[in-house]
């Protein structure tokens, strides 16, 4: 089984609007292998052997979240696993979360660079001790991306803080803890609480550097993820798989931990 622990999609009617404008935020740097519909993540999926996708929405402003949580309703299928876009800021936070929570969502999804929060500000800290109190996955976008600019919001540093001052739930770092910034990840998150996605990742950091992480860190840590539909999911995979990790690792990333957190039976 692989599962994509990482991916984007909108509703139909909005998908063009949202592919033409995160086109042009991210000035062509990603080519984009799906029109950001659920149909086409489907179709991507099959075509990537790919069996379950999450889904991370991303609320830019305070009325989103209500209608991502339940947009994110609609979408929930045994292939398709949506987390709950909540922004940060917005005086509902609180009644999104627990929305999410009695509507059967296994996490929410933060951006520190698309919602204009620093990560490590302890103003946030009532937040994710809520969500992660709730039995909430928290998954953050880490460093890089195209629309900021250094020094990020969203950094390893900054992520070290936060998951010493929660003491425990589970919070994910994307990118592989930060994207272009994986020294700092082997500096400050290597050995801590926190897990790392892959998306965005195989193409753009070294094996070398991927294998030292994922053996100082641990592969029980990390989640196989694409980022689709900016990333290609099957590079991806065939990317890990040729790397010389055993086969029990290998299974853990793709599937193994992510069917742990999400409650995924065997």
């Amino acid at each position: 089984m692989i599962i994509d622990f990482h991916t984007h999609i909108f509703p139909d009617a909005l998908a063009v609007r949202a592919m033409s404008a995160l086109q042009n935020n991210c000035h062509g740097e990603y080519k984009p292998v799906h029109d950001l519909t659920l149909h086409g993540l489907l179709a991507a999926m099959d075509r990537f052997g790919v069996d379950k996708s999450v889904v991370m929405p991303v609320s830019t402003k305070p009325s989103q979240s209500a209608k991502n949580l339940i947009w994110g309703e609609s979408i929930r299928s045994d292939r398709i696993i949506p987390f709950a876009g909540i922004f940060p800021e917005a005086e509902s936070w609180r009644e999104n979360i627990d929305y999410a929570v009695a509507h059967g969502y296994k996490g929410i999804k933060l951006h520190p660079e698309y919602q204009n929060f620093e990560a490590g500000d302890e103003k946030m800290f009532p937040l994710y001790e809520y969500a992660l109190d709730k039995g909430l996955i928290i998954l953050f976008h880490a460093g890089y991306d195209p629309i900021g600019t250094p020094p990020y919001r969203s950094n390893p540093a900054a992520f070290r803080k936060v998951v010493r001052a929660m003491g425990g739930g589970v919070i994910v770092a994307a990118h592989f803890g930060g994207q272009s910034q994986w020294d700092d990840v082997e500096k400050y998150l290597v050995g801590e609480n926190i897990y790392l996605d892959t998306s965005m990742g195989t193409e753009y950091y070294s094996e070398e550097q991927f294998l030292r992480i994922v053996r100082a860190h641990g592969a029980d840590k990390v989640l196989f993820a694409s980022d689709s539909p900016w990333s290609d999911a099957g590079k991806e995979i065939a990317n890990i798989e040729a790397m010389p990790l055993s086969a029990e690792e290998k299974e853990a990333v793709f599937a193994g931990n992510a069917k742990k957190l999400l409650g995924i039976a065997e």
